[in-house]
């Protein structure tokens, strides 16, 4: 039956080595053998020991966690809660800081200044409360920089005023200041400024000058898709093979061409396989509801065959998808966020129809004869990839075949 020896023996081992002695050494000391100090060792979960050359007593010391080759140049790195440890039991079994710094695999001066930082008020060194003297110590206050540089806010309001934005700013700064910190700030900071309460420094309505004029910053922490309509909508990844090879007709994408400050839009819709298209109305709004009813209007009378799906971003405007799935009998695949190049036919169809309808301008004055005309001839226009036939063509052949 194996010896149980009591807990204090145990931890005495476990101090022992803590302090630099080898596994071997330890056993000695506290008398058990070699075996039950190797379990002793492992089981306490400790790092891997590697005897030191030529020392005395065997004191070997943990293998250094930047200079794992023992000869290289030791990299400079923070004082381990384990370090603390071993340097507790070192000063209690009376051993000097050169002593410790060797089995800890540390410099002299680490020690030296480890004891004068953190030892407690009493004179003696605890290793738990030295560790949490050095993370406070660590984690002190710093001043908000623009809070304290006028002159450099005045420099960030002058340039965002003229529309640069805070990523801009920063590498302007980073370049004509390389070598002077102190005139120098980061994207972040600037951010921070605008948006943090009580950061001080910059206008209150300077965010008025982003790009996306938020009052508020939007965490990235947040599920920005809890509130999303298609939360239960079909992703692209989800369509069938036949979509992507175009081997099967009847697979549409879509999206909106909009106008001047997004105050008017037209909805155009493609075939995949034809490049028919069609383009919806919208005189007056382009919301959900209007998106919707104008693409049932439109599309209810195609041949069921020729409405099997309709590939779309993910803008509001077709919040109302599950009425257009039921209503025209089809299914509805959305884009991945940010992706419009899965559209390819439609992103391409849109920069043709660009020709009759120029960006920046006023789209409502299009009537649906207007479009009917741009429909037809966008149509007739032969296409290479059909071997110049024109999508009507190839729909009409479509058509015919199903009668």
């Amino acid at each position: 039956m194996p010896k149980v020896f009591p807990a204090e023996i145990r931890e005495r081992f476990l101090d022992l080595v803590c302090a630099g002695l080898s596994l071997r050494a330890a056993a000695v000391e506290v008398g058990v053998s070699s075996g039950t100090s190797v379990g002793w060792w492992r089981e306490s979960g400790r790092m891997e020991l590697v005897a030191a050359a030529g020392a005395a007593g065997g004191v070997a010391g943990p293998v250094p966690l930047d200079d794992p080759g023992g000869g290289g140049p030791r990299r400079r790195r923070a004082v381990t809660a384990q370090d603390r440890a071993s340097i507790q039991t070192g000063i209690r079994l009376g051993h000097t800081p050169a002593a410790i710094a060797a089995a800890i695999g540390r410099d002299r001066s680490v020690v030296v200044r480890e004891l004068d930082r953190n030892r407690s008020p009493d004179g003696v060194y605890h290793a738990v409360v030295a560790h949490r003297t050095a993370a406070v110590r660590r984690s002190r206050p710093k001043a908000f920089k623009l809070a304290e540089d006028p002159d450099l806010c005045a420099r960030l309001e002058e340039w965002m005023d003229q529309g640069w934005s805070p990523g801009l700013i920063a590498e302007v700064l980073a370049v004509d200041h390389r070598d002077d910190h102190t005139d120098r700030v980061s994207h972040e900071t600037i951010y921070q400024a605008l948006y943090v309460q009580a950061r001080g420094g910059l206008r209150a309505d300077l965010h008025q000058q982003l790009s996306c004029k938020r009052r508020q910053r939007v965490p990235r922490s947040r599920d920005r898709r809890a509130s999303s309509p298609y939360k239960e909508a079909f992703k692209i990844s989800q369509r069938p093979a036949e979509v992507a090879d175009r081997a099967v007709p009847g697979h549409w994408e879509g999206d909106l061409i909009v106008g001047t400050t997004n105050g008017s839009a037209i909805g155009t819709l493609v075939e995949r396989t034809t490049r028919f298209t069609m383009l919806l109305h919208l005189p007056e709004r382009h919301d959900a509801a209007s998106v919707a009813q104008a693409m049932i209007r439109e599309m209810r009378h195609l041949p069921e065959h020729l409405r099997r799906s309709i590939t779309w971003d993910r803008g509001v405007e077709l919040a109302d998808y599950a009425d257009i799935q039921i209503a025209l009998n089809t299914t509805l695949y959305f884009c991945d966020p940010h992706s419009p190049w899965q559209r390819g036919t439609n992103e391409n169809t849109n920069r043709l129809l660009r020709h009759w309808f120029a960006k920046g301008s006023d789209l409502s004055v299009h009537t649906a004869a207007d479009l009917a005309r741009v429909a037809a001839s966008l149509n007739a226009r032969p296409r290479p990839t059909l071997d110049l036939r024109t999508p009507a063509m190839a729909l009409n052949s479509l058509l015919t075949q199903a009668a």
